[in-house]
């Protein structure tokens, strides 16, 4: 009898020791900044993977092509023990690597755990990415195992090129604009975008590469993709090691003069605040609201221009074919049976929201251009509707009248105020394509 309470002890305490073998969610507390990172980044996925499969209808033959997957994953492997807890309580994500965004034709639902691609089995989530990405860029059918035991066939589709994906939970302000790969800030999820506005993020996306592209690539071309780390971001741009090189970006783009130009535009602002505060008091109740959302979206204009001004590097040269990429995505959403004005209904969305921080709201300049292209198809009156009643040239004109002071200077190639001397001087999606993949998991 004694033996076999020993034994029953043993084994009991060897299941202990063993404990569970993925992250659950023990109620702990987490950093509840990067909890609300992650469940914008998963709105962010689930908002945009949709759009991308709609855009694939466009069978552009003159557009270079990337390939993309009917799903998006997360994994929390390399994150710290307390953020891999909040990964499953914020997306239900754990070591594995977790669907986390689906489109239509989808054969994986959200939350399915893969653990192979083709031939490679694995439970940490960021080895595998590496063979997801290879199978998905080999442009072939390919199969998956799935945790509860399925086979399924993953079939990848082409798009145009210029990946659409979110910053990392962790660095919800970064954004970076590159051919391959744009990075939008997290703050885009907070307008609610329809899926016809999330449809002109991705398009515009697609035609920052296209319109973009060759003057990006005189800056600086990079051709090795597989085995980087950039491959495994344009999966999962919240993967850790994703992470911590936005981290070091984020980091090495606070310079002295960045600062100085923030707290220009913070002074200007608060100097227009106290300006309309005084309107408002010597103005009727109803003329103060109307000159509130008018000075509303002359400031919001103006922060758009100084946040297009303020970006560096590889962003800085996309910066120049902002209007390109918003006349290209407004051709092809008209193409799709979308609305075109979509672009202004998210710009508008968002200066209601004081979101200023994305290249999602018009600055004077491409607000005039995209203006006249949807007067050009007898929009004028629907944008004047959809800009809450005030008229775009209307709103040009007074915005030329009063320059922003913190706006930079145009971007020449021969610009001293670019630095090369290190890693994220071009963008961070650059230094990725220069970063291993396997040195990158180790970090």
């Amino acid at each position: 009898m004694r033996l076999i309470f020993l034994l029953l002890a043993t084994l009991w305490l060897g299941g202990c020791a063993s404990g569970p073998k993925f992250t659950v969610d023990d109620g702990r507390r987490v950093d509840e900044a990067l909890l609300a990172g992650m469940r914008a980044y998963g709105a962010g996925e689930r908002l945009i993977r949709p759009a991308i499969a709609r855009s694939a209808a466009l069978q552009d033959k003159d557009c270079d092509q990337q390939w993309e997957l009917p799903f998006a994953v997360a994994t929390s492997a390399g994150w710290s023990e307390n953020d891999r807890v909040a990964w499953v309580r914020a997306l239900q994500v754990d070591e594995r690597l977790t669907v986390i965004a689906v489109t239509q034709d989808s054969p994986l639902p959200v939350g399915e755990r893969i653990h192979r691609v083709g031939g490679q089995r694995s439970d940490d989530g960021e080895r595998l990415l590496e063979a997801l990405a290879t199978a998905r860029d080999a442009g072939t059918p390919f199969h998956v195992g799935t945790a509860a035991g399925k086979d399924l066939l993953v079939t990848p589709f082409k798009v145009c090129r210029g990946y659409t994906r979110f910053a990392p939970p962790n660095t919800p302000q970064l954004q970076d604009y590159h051919w391959l790969l744009s990075l939008h800030p997290l703050e885009l999820t907070q307008a609610e975008p329809t899926p016809d506005e999330a449809l002109w993020l991705v398009l515009w996306t697609q035609g920052l590469s296209e319109e973009g592209g060759a003057r990006m690539k005189t800056y600086h071309y990079a051709v090795k993709i597989a085995g980087t780390l950039y491959n495994l971001a344009t999966l999962a741009s919240g993967v850790k090691a994703a992470a911590l090189a936005a981290d070091a970006a984020i980091s090495a783009a606070k310079s002295a003069a960045a600062n100085a130009a923030s707290d220009i535009l913070k002074q200007q602002l608060i100097e227009q605040g106290k300006n309309l505060a005084a309107q408002r008091v010597r103005d009727s109740l109803v003329d103060a609201a109307q000159q509130l959302s008018r000075q509303q979206a002359l400031n919001a204009m103006q922060a758009a221009a100084a946040n297009r001004g303020s970006l560096t590097g590889i962003s800085r040269i996309a910066a120049t074919a902002f209007e390109r990429a918003d006349a290209w995505a407004f051709s092809r959403l008209a193409a799709l049976g979308a609305p075109p004005l979509a672009g202004f209904t998210l710009h508008q969305k968002l200066i209601e929201r004081s979101l200023v921080g994305n290249a999602f709201v018009f600055d004077a300049d491409r607000l005039a251009a995209l203006n006249k292209l949807a007067a050009a198809r007898g929009f004028e009156a629907e944008v004047t509707a959809l800009l809450g009643g005030l008229r775009a040239d209307a709103l040009v004109a007074e915005i030329g009248a009063m320059p922003l002071a913190s706006a930079r200077s145009s971007f020449s190639f021969e610009s001293a105020d670019d630095p090369a001397g290190q890693r994220f001087a071009r963008g961070l999606v650059d230094a990725m394509l220069e970063i291993p993949a396997e040195s990158a998991a180790k970090k």
